[in-house]
């Protein structure tokens, strides 16, 4: 079934704003108590996962989230450019990466990203979809380039688009929303005090893409364990038999992740 999305979205409320930081500690704490009883056994088939950092953010900021995908059994790579000021020209770079990394392991990469990073995977997948297995993005509001948010970096991610007029622009600004031709899950939180929600969320879920509401801070995205069992679950799965993400169980549904 097509379901769409296209309700206004609204600047995520001051409260949520003020509070990122110390939600994040929590699921912080709540990561190593899941990894400790609950994480998922070693099962993945090896293939490599390329993690894209938020904006300002760095390798640093992903170590846990890429220790844990090694951990169940698969090939996690950062993305090798440091701190993520938003350039436009890192999606070359990225596109240069990911033809490696095919080339090294001859098998199709998977795409993780948080936040700006989620908007570069959906765009990678755009023009090498050949060569991707699926995208995974967290609190990426790939929907609202000019609507209001939190965040200032997409001014930065359009700079080129900008110095190339405004045919141009609009032309790259009407490509972002635009889905991946492979298979997308877009994971986004009611919750997220940087950005708001509904741009977080593929407009049509069909058999290649799925939203799923998650409770989660935005600077808790890369931490939360609730978004753990969703990546562990999602990168079992090739193109060929993708499907959606079911919760295990009608308390898990209902507890992590009500929008199922």
């Amino acid at each position: 079934m097509l379901q769409r999305r296209n309700k206004k979205a609204d600047r995520p409320s001051l409260f949520w704003l003020l509070t990122e930081t110390g939600r994040a500690v929590t699921e912080l704490g709540l990561n190593y108590t899941y990894q400790w009883w609950n994480a998922p056994e070693r099962s993945g088939d090896g293939h490599p996962v390329l993690v894209l950092p938020g904006f300002l953010a760095s390798a640093y900021s992903t170590v846990m989230l890429r220790n844990f995908l090694k951990r169940i059994g698969y090939q996690a790579y950062d993305w090798e450019i440091g701190r993520n000021y938003g350039k436009v020209e890192y999606l070359d770079r990225l596109l240069q990466q990911v033809d490696a990394l095919h080339a090294e392991h001859g098998r199709r990469i998977s795409l993780v990203g948080w936040s700006l990073g989620g908007v570069y995977a959906r765009e990678i997948a755009k023009r090498r979809p050949q060569i991707i297995r699926q995208v995974i993005t967290m609190g990426s509001p790939f929907q609202g380039v000019k609507e209001a948010n939190n965040a200032s970096w997409m001014h930065e991610l359009i700079k080129l688009a900008r110095q190339t007029g405004k045919e141009a622009e609009e032309a790259f600004m009407n490509e972002i929303p635009k889905p991946a031709p492979v298979p997308t899950t877009a994971i986004y939180s009611k919750e997220d005090g940087v950005v708001p929600w509904r741009l977080c969320m593929e407009k049509v879920e069909d058999a290649w893409h799925q939203n799923i509401q998650v409770r989660s801070s935005h600077l808790g995205f890369g931490l939360n364990p609730s978004v753990y069992n969703i990546i562990a679950d999602r990168l079992q799965y090739e193109p060929e038999t993708w499907l959606h993400f079911e919760p295990a169980s009608a308390f898990q549904d209902w507890v992590f992740y009500p929008s199922l």
